[in-house]
């Protein structure tokens, strides 16, 4: 099997067998469906177990951010402790947890257990993401890294198109506890399809916790990580009140707001696939690329808001900027040398701090009496500054690479003198 990246060894365990490259990849994003459909449909789901589980609904919400807190956490505890596990075993075990918490979460009797339950789903979802986008590149030459990580990303986006509509049509006609038990059984498809298809192999025999954690040293990893972290907060502001502006502002029906959902999650696809390509060739470009495009689209949003149409072309252009990740993680594999397992997992726990500042600060705008499509502004203020760090970035890069020619041009030089 090819070299997984161009900096450093990018692949911690060492493959002994390989299935089809399209039948991993496939078990991978099958893993992206389940964590995307539990991530995204329990904000569709909340009015139904607020009711269930007798709490009002901004309590509820809550559980949502649980989620998330697990998501922020679990990423660089697990893969710090899990370094001397082999990629194959940590994906079944993760998606095991995944599986039983999401089943636990269905069965929950009280708002305390299902805080507990959706806070325990969230923890395997970054360290998942991020060694399934090590076992993907790991699999192809170098210059399809970023396709191959798209392609286990491309769970998560459909789920948005096909899954969380399937749950919360499960949620109405069923219960909203299947809503969640149909994601467990989705995981455990998962642990199913890993173990048959996913590469054999074993830990590389110099990782250890504290090699992970040599990422956190690198100025590059964090700022990678802060394009994510405040660059993509942009879509998630807009995103965390698009239902409300549709009705309050667009004044379409509720049966409306899923089709336009999906639009956006259609548009995420497109944007994932194009993104990936256009990272094999140029990464960083692609980056910026992909800031620009979001703070256009953005910026169109108040002023497309009053018509259907034209909000949902805007809607599919905002969702195209969700291909944010995949060069994004394609560039953490770059700096992060030794320590691609955390570096990989934190890129999650990036975008999970962005899926919390862009509905604060949305939600900010909107409370100060700015309006729904106020959303869009604050978005574009979001994506412009993920582009500065994004610039930070590149000028730090380039001075190291100057420093590093300028040392080698002096040793040179003094060989040559003696």
């Amino acid at each position: 099997m090819a070299s997984a990246g161009h900096h450093g060894d990018l692949r911690a365990e060492v493959p002994l067998t390989s299935a089809h490259p399209g039948l991993v990849l496939l078990a991978l994003a099958m893993g992206g469906f389940a964590i995307g459909t539990t991530e995204f449909a329990t904000m569709s789901l909340l009015p139904y177990f607020a009711r269930g589980l007798g709490i009002d609904e901004p309590t509820a919400g809550h559980v949502i951010s649980a989620y998330a807190l697990g998501v922020v956490v679990g990423a660089p505890v697990i893969a710090v402790l899990a370094a001397r596990v082999a990629r194959r075993t940590l994906l079944i075990g993760l998606m095991t947890i995944f599986a039983a918490a999401n089943v636990a979460s269905a069965f929950s009797p009280s708002y305390g257990w299902m805080l507990a339950f959706r806070f325990m789903s969230g923890l395997p979802h970054g360290a998942y993401f991020g060694v399934a986008a090590l076992v993907a590149a790991s699999l192809v030459p170098p210059q399809r890294r970023a396709q191959a990580v798209a392609r286990t990303m491309l769970g998560l986006t459909v789920a948005t198109i096909i899954g969380v509509p399937m749950a919360n049509w499960i949620g109405q006609v069923l219960g909203w506890r299947w809503g969640f038990g149909v994601v467990g059984l989705l995981a455990l498809l998962t642990v199913l399809l890993v173990w048959i298809f996913a590469p054999k192999d074993r830990p590389h025999p110099d990782a250890s916790p504290l090699r992970e954690l040599g990422a956190l040293k690198r100025r590059q990893v964090w700022l990678t990580l802060g394009i994510g972290a405040i660059g993509f907060g942009g879509m998630f502001a807009v995103y965390t009140y698009v239902a409300s502006t549709l009705m309050e502002v667009t004044q379409v029906s509720p049966a409306v707001v899923p089709v336009v959902l999906a639009v956006f999650g259609a548009g995420m696809t497109v944007g994932t696939l194009v993104s990936a390509w256009a990272a094999d060739r140029a990464l960083m470009p692609t980056v910026a690329i992909v800031l620009l495009w979001s703070a256009g689209s953005l910026a169109l949003y108040p002023f497309a808001a009053g018509n259907i149409w034209l909000v949902s072309v805007v809607v599919f252009m905002i969702g195209c900027g969700g291909g944010l990740g995949t060069p994004l993680q394609a560039r953490l594999m770059d700096v992060a040398e030794d320590a691609q397992t955390l570096a990989a997992a934190l890129n999650h726990s990036a975008f999970n701090a962005a899926n919390a500042l862009g509905p604060w600060l949305g939600g900010m705008a909107i409370a100060a009496g700015w309006g729904w499509t106020s959303t869009g502004w604050v978005g574009v203020v979001l994506a412009l500054c993920g582009l500065v760090v994004w610039a930070v970035a590149l000028l730090d890069d380039r001075a190291t690479a100057s420093r590093a020619s300028e040392s080698s041009r002096l040793a040179e030089a003094a060989c040559a003198g003696d």
